[in-house]
């Protein structure tokens, strides 16, 4: 790690917005690093009207509307701006560079990540186009939340599924085309003993009494509400069912059979996950056939050749260890930034 020469403090701004159905995990991203550098250096969170709340353990200031946005960063001036907050634009970032001396973006499929000073691609696109050279696009700078860490490679303890094997269903936080309803409905056909959790999402904007319902029409079925231990359910499942986006990347790091049922084109366009990674990706889950799904669930059920591939090659991946190369491209950019701007003091700004 490049250690902060410089006495006085530096300034870290972050700035999280809920975008493109990523999730909370950008949050938990944010948060395990603001916790890395915060011997550091000095952590400020801006919190827009589409931002999640940060931990207590940060101060943070409220921007309101994301047009306000550069004027709180031309009065608190931080030395660093982290930013993962969806596709950006090329207006916006180039008024900010005139305010902020360093920018880092992360998974910024916008024309604004052109601006910035550094971009880290960890959900990767099909796209043919060459990025420019301050891109550094490699799933292996995915950082596994710590909750996972006593979890790492379970899958290659695990025995084969017993009498009543476990699928887990869960489509993330918000799960916008309830595929969690599809996917329930369609399992819920499934003839064979099933033990099945379903996972509702923080900000799920479906009625859950109608999962609840469907839930009791079928024996060994749960639906379960946060706060509950992801990790944990995960390591003790035996097939699970999610999103593309972030999800499968904290199953490579446990090692278990999943299915993928994309939200949106946009996830459909992601490169990862695939067949060659372990997974069983079909596409659009609004388009999924009940017949394909069904014969997902089944295989690594039922052929434990199938079951231990999907495992090796998931966990041969060796994804989530790229905190501290992150942690290194931080430091880099707060002491040695692209334009001479910024630099109020922690006090300046707050009092």
């Amino acid at each position: 790690m490049i250690p902060i020469e410089n006495s006085k403090k530096k300034t870290v701004a972050f700035y999280i917005a809920r975008a493109d159905g990523k999730g909370s995990y950008p949050t938990r991203r944010a948060t395990i690093l603001a916790q890395a550098i915060a011997k550091e250096v000095n952590v400020l969170f801006i919190v827009g009207e589409n931002s999640p709340l940060p931990s207590d353990e940060f101060k943070s200031i409220i921007v309101g509307k994301k047009s306000n946005l550069l004027q709180v960063l031309t009065f608190i001036q931080p030395d660093l701006l982290i930013r993962d907050s969806g596709s950006t634009i090329s207006e916006e970032v180039e008024k900010i560079q005139e305010v902020v001396p360093s920018i880092l973006h992360f998974d910024d499929f916008g024309d604004g990540g052109k601006q910035a000073d550094f971009v880290i691609q960890t959900l990767l696109d099909d796209s043919i186009e060459e990025v420019p050279e301050h891109y550094v696009r490699d799933r292996q700078l995915f950082i596994a939340d710590p909750s996972m860490h006593k979890f790492e490679k379970h899958g290659l303890k695990k025995e084969p599924p017993g009498p009543l094997p476990h699928l887990v269903i869960s489509f993330g936080e918000e799960d916008e085309g309830n595929l969690t309803f599809r996917a329930l409905r369609h399992v819920s056909q499934l003839q064979i003993p099933l033990k099945v959790t379903v996972l509702v999402g923080e900000r799920y904007p479906h009625d859950v009494s109608t999962l609840r319902m469907m839930a009791l029409g079928r024996r060994n079925t749960i639906v379960q509400q946060p706060p509950y231990d992801l990790p944990e359910i995960y390591a003790n499942a035996d097939v699970v069912l999610c999103a593309s986006g972030y999800m499968p990347y904290e199953i490579a790091v446990i090692g278990i059979p999943c299915i993928i049922l994309s939200q949106s084109d946009f996830e459909v366009g992601l490169t990862f996950p695939k067949e060659q990674h372990g997974f069983v990706h079909l596409g659009l889950g609004r388009k999924v056939k009940q017949s394909n799904l069904l014969n997902a669930i089944m295989e690594p059920l039922l052929h434990e050749p199938l079951r231990k591939r999907a495992i090796e090659r998931q966990l041969s991946l060796n994804l989530g260890g790229g905190l501290d190369t992150i942690l290194e491209t931080i430091f880099y950019l707060v002491e040695h930034p692209k334009r001479g701007v910024g630099g109020k003091t922690m006090s300046d700004m707050l009092n």
